[in-house]
């Protein structure tokens, strides 16, 4: 099973690493730091270096418990050889913010609005979307939300991950916010966490930046009508 390096080191860049086996397009590695898709986080790009030249990885996915390294090409590669990875840091970077961006929108929606949910989210190279479901929600709730979110970046929180036991992650109110998040942590020996000091905490396996100053300002884009009591939120960060 492939080390997630990313789990404790989001501001990692480079690493070296040892291969476990090669297919036609893909390589698994024995650790990483590159991101598969996962959660509405886009994955890493990047490069890995071998003896006999380099290769561009353009995706990386979880399937089957493994995390492939999806390539250009694969040539003169063989298991036991030594890479070294370099991750596309603007890029990850970017997704760093906006994951932590869209767990304070759903932080200011729990705790200060118990007839509302944040119902989904995805995070793409140059903005997010954050699905809202309340009972009557419009523009001026949505601006009135962003604008609570925003005083929290601008606060000065210290973001970091934690981990704890399943069944300690299963007594504590609110940590999984959906059904299948629940299922998922009662599947897991260990839940890890993202916090945000004094604000919020949630069961999450994504990257995340240190403070959330880092965030930066949130633009609204575009609101879209997905029903009765559902908007979508279309944002990008300054």
């Amino acid at each position: 099973m492939t080390e997630k390096l990313y789990y404790n080191d989001m501001y990692g860049r480079e690493f070296d690493a040892s291969v476990i086996s090669v297919e036609d397009n893909y390589v698994v590695l024995d650790k990483t730091l590159f991101y598969p898709t996962s959660g509405g986080q886009p994955n890493d790009t990047g490069i890995l270096k071998t003896s006999n030249g380099e290769m561009k990885i353009i995706d990386v996915i979880q399937e089957d418990g493994e995390i492939r390294h999806i390539a250009d090409r694969i040539e003169n590669v063989t298991p036991g050889a030594h890479v070294h990875g370099v991750i596309d840091w603007d890029n990850r970077y970017i997704h760093m913010r906006y994951h932590t961006a869209v767990h304070i929108i759903d932080g200011v929606v729990n705790n200060d609005y118990k007839n509302g949910l944040l119902t989904g989210g995805q995070i793409y190279d140059d903005h997010a979307r954050v699905d809202f479901s309340f009972d009557i929600i419009d523009r001026d709730l949505i601006t009135q939300i962003i604008s609570k979110a925003q005083d929290v970046i601008n606060s000065g929180r210290k973001v970091f991950a934690r981990e704890i036991s399943s069944e300690e992650a299963l007594k504590i109110p609110g940590l999984a916010r959906t059904e299948p998040g629940r299922q998922l942590i009662e599947k897991l020996p260990v839940v890890r966490i993202i916090e945000i000091e004094n604000f919020d905490f949630q069961a999450d396996g994504g990257t995340h930046v240190k403070n959330t100053e880092e965030v930066g300002k949130i633009e609204m884009l575009k609101i879209e009508n997905k029903g009765k009591g559902h908007k979508r939120l279309s944002f990008k960060l300054d």
